[in-house]
């Protein structure tokens, strides 16, 4: 399979080049700290010596399948001098994020490397607290054309590459294949099918997905609004939510929400509820990431293991669209190892560490030679789809700005009372315009 890969240059302006030369400075006071004290003897006299063993801190969220130890042990077996500690967060993004911000905001080096959720990078660049990556790419020659083009724009803010993608993902409709002939194109054709199909092959529900009060709800609100045209910021940086466009896919979302072809209890609906619904044949169409594909055919977890189809989200006026999702790797500002810390991150996101990832997790890669690896297109059949993979590179961005989490709770609020009926979407995409440009 022959992949297009879309090239990405860099520009280093000066002031670029003079904040990596500082990086440099700190990175080797830190590489060379001596907690004895004895500094400039001790280095003459051990010059020459082995290396002594460096240890650095990732930190991630819990892992559930045996993927992160793979990856960590195969490390070390390249790298017998740095021991990395796997430091475990919360699987939730927002307790995750607030405890990075905690011990970011006091310039601790307890961490050395991280997984960023896809919105972090520019709000985490911005405030301070990463290390910018461009030096180490240029050092070691790392080709960026060879990952997928949105994860490397999703890392990628005021000039300098901050992160790079471990694995990204977009959205994607599963449906039963035993009940639909042929899946919708349009999302008025899916409301339309998921009318008709309700109630059939032991279904409660024409479709499923995630409409709490959570990030989750942003990701859904982005897909329609683009799908039908409307986008949150304008390619000048311009807020441009409060058009006919934004309205016309929010309008269908709510639609949507309040179907009778949806749970009444939709609004309590998150990625967990509408796995086990789908998985547990309840549904005839859920929105859903890549990494459920697996459990879905599994059946030692899934109900329709053998009736799983999948297809790309439906269109509205303009296109279908996804938003991207997924992890980042990046390295904290104040590590003592720096060197060491990007050693580890450039292993997880090259083709050795993104393919531990790709086989033991299922995770999508974003390393484009890793599709055409015989063992990651076994590990998922989607890894085998040119057109999922093709589709990854075209998948929609959420807002690439430092006010993201201000952004994502303004959405999350007035598009929820929009789907409540407490408001319609024309009040909804008024609010979220003025608040978001108040933001700060």
């Amino acid at each position: 399979m022959k992949l297009w890969k879309k090239s990405l240059v860099f520009g280093l302006v000066m002031t670029s080049m003079i904040t990596l030369s500082a990086c440099g400075g700190a990175q080797d006071n830190g590489s060379s700290s001596n907690p004895s004290g004895s500094d400039n003897q001790s280095s003459a006299a051990n010059e020459g010596n082995k290396a002594e063993k460096v240890k650095i801190v990732f930190a991630q969220g819990n892992d559930q399948t045996p993927a992160t130890k793979k990856l960590i042990d195969a490390f070390h077996a390249k790298h017998p001098n740095i021991e990395v500690e796997l430091r475990d967060f919360p699987n939730n993004s927002t307790q995750m994020h607030d405890q990075y911000v905690t011990i970011l905001g006091g310039q601790s080096s307890e961490i050395d490397v991280m997984n960023l959720d896809v919105v972090w990078p520019a709000e985490f660049a911005q405030a301070g607290f990463l290390l910018p990556l461009d030096r180490f790419i240029q050092e070691d020659k790392i080709d960026l054309s060879n990952y997928l083009q949105g994860g490397i724009d999703a890392g990628y803010f005021a000039g300098q590459q901050w992160a790079l993608p471990r694995y990204n993902n977009a959205g994607l409709l599963y449906y039963r294949k035993d009940l639909v002939k042929s899946p919708p194109k349009t999302w008025d054709e899916l409301i339309q099918q998921a009318n008709e199909l309700k109630g059939q092959g032991g279904t409660k529900y024409g479709y499923v997905y995630q409409a709490k009060q959570y990030e989750g709800l942003v990701v859904n609100f982005t897909e329609l609004a683009a799908a039908y045209g409307g986008q949150v910021y304008d390619d000048k940086g311009n807020v441009s939510i409060n058009s006919a466009n934004t309205i016309k896919g929010l309008n269908k979302l709510i639609e949507i929400s309040k179907s009778g072809f949806v749970p009444t209890d939709i609004k309590t609906f998150t990625e967990l509820e509408t796995r086990n619904a789908f998985i547990e044949g309840a549904a005839v169409f859920a929105r859903h990431w890549p990494a459920l594909y697996a459990q879905a055919i599994d059946p030692k977890v899934s109900k329709i293991a053998d009736k799983v189809g999948i297809a790309p989200l439906p269109a509205g006026d303009v296109k279908s669209a996804a938003a991207l999702g997924g992890w980042f790797a990046a390295i904290n500002k104040y590590s003592k190892h720096p060197r060491e810390a990007w050693e580890f991150l450039k292993f997880m996101v090259g083709p050795e560490g993104q393919k531990i990832i790709a086989i033991d997790s299922t995770q999508t890669p974003t390393y484009l030679p890793l599709f055409d690896d015989p063992d990651v297109q076994k590990a998922s059949p989607l890894f085998a789809n040119r057109e999922f993979v093709e589709g990854l590179s075209a998948a929609v961005p959420r807002p690439i700005t430092p006010l993201y989490a201000k952004i994502s709770d303004i959405i999350q609020v007035e598009v929820s009372k929009a789907i409540a009926g407490e408001q319609t979407a024309e009040q909804a995409v008024q609010n979220m315009e003025q608040k978001i440009k108040a933001a700060k």
